[in-house]
């Protein structure tokens, strides 16, 4: 009876994530309004006009034939290397990084569209390669080197949360391509070794702050461990069902420290306590679960590694900023989609869904080509 009233191409649609995610994103655009002292400007309207367009584009990528994909996997990596480049000779300067530039109507950052490109040109290489090869130490070379050289020009931006985060989708599609468990291991292990080595001599002296903050920000809570601090203060003293809306104290009177962006979980959790909590972290896992379920369900090889790539990147995001702002991690500069505000941040999550919406569709179609 449904088909009779709703038309068929509407029906088809993925609902199942679609309006949870319009959900999530209208409760984040209500703690942003909030946020603003219970104005629409400067985040709040413009974080809904950015879900409303890059939903379009998610439905454009939907669209798009699994041919399309993998013609420009490598075009598309190698235009993201070059922006990266530029933003390293050329990019705005904001915090003391230079991540940005200027695109008039947003502050585009390419290094988080790297990340679901990073997950794409993996995709497609470790499907070209033959099955004997994929367990072969040659394979890991040219993937250490795609994954490698834009991880590193992140990282000299400097960018290491959003450098790690690269490398970590990019670890899940290697190992979900099959690559010996051993080998993970191994780099696990070398990774404790030299951690010390590298956190005298390789980075910055705000990183090697962040992370003493992290393992005891009391030692400086008007300095250093400021933010953290306050943010669980403001995640602490919303308790189970939160000052309830307009009545965050720490983001109203300014003590939590980008209320808006990184921290919107903790200017969220003060007025919606446990409750808003457990119904954000309540939508990411229907989330996660849609895209694991859209992997296993694939038509081939590469159509697995990339929607599983892809959901795994929206997973870190969630999981890194979460663990940020509630003290269990060092703070780094990213932000929870869907409720803290930033155009590039969205726009790569809402890409990543895309991707995931078009292998369902061609799961549907029975794996054809065309898509």
């Amino acid at each position: 009876m449904n088909r009779r009233i709703i038309p068929e191409s509407v029906a088809k649609e993925p609902w199942q994530v679609i309006l949870p995610l319009f959900a999530l994103n209208t409760f984040g655009s209500v703690v942003l309004h909030s946020a603003a002292g219970g104005h629409l400007q400067p985040w709040a309207l413009l974080h809904t006009i950015h879900f409303l367009v890059f939903m379009a584009m998610a439905f454009v990528i939907s669209r798009l034939p699994r041919e399309f994909f993998k013609a420009i996997a490598y075009p598309a990596y190698g235009i993201l290397v070059t922006l990266l480049v530029i933003v390293d000779l050329f990019g705005a300067v904001r915090g003391g990084s230079q991540r940005w530039i200027n695109l008039g109507f947003m502050q585009l950052q390419p290094s988080e569209l790297m990340k679901p490109g990073i997950v794409l040109i993996l995709a497609y290489f470790f499907d070209s390669l033959p099955p004997a090869m994929t367990r072969n130490w040659r394979a890991l070379l040219p993937a250490a080197a795609l994954i490698g050289f834009p991880a590193l020009l992140v990282m000299l931006q400097p960018d290491l949360g959003t450098g790690l985060s690269i490398a970590a989708g990019a670890a899940v599609v290697v190992f979900l391509a099959g690559l010996p468990a051993r080998w993970f291991i191994g780099a696990g292990l070398a990774g404790i070794a030299i951690a010390p080595i590298a956190f005298f001599t390789l980075l910055h002296d705000y990183q090697r702050k962040r992370v003493l903050t992290f393992l005891n920000p009391e030692e400086d809570l008007l300095g250093s461990g400021y933010h953290i601090t306050q943010s669980k203060i403001a995640i602490g003293s919303g308790g189970f069902w939160g000052k309830g809306f307009g009545n965050g104290s720490q983001s109203h009177l300014e003590y939590l420290p980008e209320a808006h962006t990184d921290f919107a979980f903790a200017t969220m959790a003060e007025e919606w306590g446990v409750i808003g909590g457990i119904f954000v972290i309540a939508v990411f896992l229907w989330v996660f679960r849609w895209g694991l379920n859209v992997a296993r369900n694939a038509p081939d090889r590469f159509s697995s590694l990339l929607a599983a790539g892809m959901t795994f990147t929206v997973f870190f995001y969630m999981a890194i900023n979460m663990l940020m702002v509630m003290g269990l991690a060092p703070v780094v500069g990213i932000p929870l989609p869907w409720i803290s505000h930033g155009g590039s941040a969205l726009m790569t999550n809402m890409a990543c869904i895309g991707t995931i919406m078009a292998v369902e569709r061609w799961s549907r179609r029975g794996g054809s080509l065309s898509g």
